[in-house]
């Protein structure tokens, strides 16, 4: 089976591309690891999938993969991609698009050179995101190991875990990520954020994203440390987020309205594969 494919990235995530609409594209979890493996493979955090629309609301469907092989619901940074590549390949000619998503739809605007992705609204409730605690609130404790590490926990239709630091450059994101990733109390794995705040406006942050590890921007993960600082009165409306990759603004008014996301999306390369 040969397959046509895009390499893109934003801010250094980066991801295989498949047009699954003018292609027929059916990945094993074994042929998602290989392609996303950087010696063997193409080299990516994600794969998505660009697929038919599955109602008359959206104008695509978005499928994203880990680089583990795990299907998962939302990715901020791959939504830029998704809009640029339906763009550049012709897919489509609107400047707004809809999407679906494993967690419903989401709107993308294309402007220039930059994206802009309506999140929606965040979710807050335990159950729901999922989280195993008694009541909602903007911190909880978590035990892991022999220490408590005060957390937000927030998804963006995907668990985040959110944890604020003086320095994102020490920040222990490759022992306690995986530890918080695999914690008992997030049922289905969780993203892990680590986030220094430099003014009400601005805030430095990394990511362990779940099924990856560390990689070099999270859109989500952005919207989500974004919403934690809000909810504990540190972060003002409209904050840019630095990320290792570059920065993102992100915006939120709080309650239910929903979270805003912009940045840029890049093509590196087309190509062949043989799977």
């Amino acid at each position: 089976m040969k397959l046509q494919f895009t390499k893109m990235q934003g801010l250094g995530n980066d991801f295989v591309v498949f047009d699954a609409i003018n292609q027929a594209v059916e990945l094993s979890e074994e042929q998602i690891r290989f392609l996303a493996d950087r010696r063997f493979g193409v080299g990516c955090d994600q794969i998505l999938l660009v697929e038919p629309p599955r109602d008359e609301n959206t104008d695509f469907y978005y499928r994203i993969f880990n680089a583990d092989g795990s299907e998962v619901e939302q990715c901020g940074n791959g939504a830029r991609c998704f809009a640029r590549f339906v763009r550049d390949k012709g897919l489509t000619e609107k400047d707004v698009i809809d999407v679906g998503t494993l967690k419903g739809p989401i709107r993308l605007f294309l402007k220039d050179d930059q994206v802009i992705v309506n999140m929606g609204a965040p979710i807050l409730e335990p159950e729901q995101i999922p989280f195993r605690a008694t009541r909602t609130s903007s911190t909880y404790s978590l035990q892991v190991e022999k220490q408590l590490i005060p957390i937000s926990a927030v998804s963006m239709g995907n668990p985040h875990a959110v944890i604020l630091v003086d320095n994102v450059s020490m920040a222990p994101v490759d022992t306690l990520g995986p530890l918080i990733e695999t914690h008992e109390r997030f049922p289905e794995k969780v993203n892990v954020g680590f986030m220094a705040i430099r003014n009400p406006r601005e805030a430095d942050l990394r990511v362990w994203e779940r099924g990856v590890g560390e990689t070099l921007a999270c859109g989500t993960g952005a919207c989500a440390a974004v919403v934690a600082g809000r909810l504990r009165g540190l972060l003002d409306e409209q904050v840019k987020v630095h990320l290792p990759g570059g920065d993102l603004v992100v915006s939120w008014k709080g309650g239910s309205e929903p979270v805003w996301m912009a940045g840029p999306a890049t093509r590196v390369f087309e190509g062949v594969i043989e799977l």
